[in-house]
């Protein structure tokens, strides 16, 4: 699968290959949605928090006595059945919402991704930035490529890079990230995905599929041919037990 590559000036220089261990994988909706919602998961942070009745003050000696008064049996003032008091099965601030996925699934989940944006030729390639890293020059290299100003564009870098970071951050909707830090909710979610030359070698190092390992096996030896006057050996046959203690005790006795 080939994509577009532009210069630093915002000129078509030509096409650039996407390679198949990254780009031309199995769309595997289900595991694409898996990821996204582990990966919104591990961010979410329970800030609600009720107050059990153990949490809220109150005193705990019961309101009256068990019988006699004619009236339901009653506990502490801190009873959830009380008004003021405790909160029975309420929301908690250390909920833990996080969740886990192997590191092959999320590193298939990312492929699929990305191969996903390539078929909608959501992807582009540049060849890289010129020398002078400012927000105004980064505008206008946005206005000279095929992307939507506006809408959500994410670059690709190879390494960090502060220059590229500050000259981007203020232009709405653009995003700069490292090739090794991709995820599956940050390429879905962009309208434009802009990788430099050099950060797709280096997504491939780190996300392309492996090729499995093959193991060299030795060829078997062939089996050697009888002759015709070569005579079948006979099986070598064990001698009785018997025998051999008849034949011990004949020694000893000699």
């Amino acid at each position: 699968m080939q994509i577009d590559l532009y210069s630093s000036t915002g000129a078509k220089k030509g096409s650039l290959e996407l390679p198949a261990s990254l780009f031309e994988a199995v769309v595997n909706r289900g595991l694409m949605h898996q990821a996204v919602v582990m990966q919104q998961a591990n961010r979410r942070a329970a800030t609600a928090h009720t107050k059990s009745r153990g949490e809220v003050i109150g005193s705990t000696k019961k309101l009256f006595q068990q019988k006699g008064t004619g009236r339901a049996r009653r506990g502490p003032v801190r009873s959830p059945l009380m008004k003021g008091g405790g909160k029975a099965f309420g929301s908690k601030k250390d909920r833990n919402y996080t969740k886990d996925m192997p590191r092959k699934m999320r590193h298939a989940a990312l492929r699929a991704c990305l191969s996903f944006q390539a078929r909608n030729k959501a992807i582009i390639g540049l060849e890289g930035f010129g020398s002078d890293m400012k927000t105004k020059v980064a505008h206008d290299l946005m206005k000279k490529l095929p992307v939507d100003i506006g809408r959500r564009i994410l670059v690709v870098a190879a390494e960090s890079n502060r220059p590229l970071l500050l000259s981007m951050r203020n232009i709405p909707g653009v995003k700069v990230i490292q090739a090794a830090y991709l995820n599956p909710e940050d390429v879905l979610v962009s309208r434009h995905i802009i990788f430099l030359a050099d950060a797709i070698a280096k997504a491939e190092e780190v996300f392309g599929a492996k090729q499995p390992r093959v193991v060299k096996t030795k060829p078997a030896k062939p089996a050697k041919a009888k002759a015709e006057g070569d005579a079948p050996k006979k099986p070598a046959t064990k001698k009785p037990a018997a025998k051999k203690a008849a034949k011990k005790s004949s020694a000893k006795s000699e």
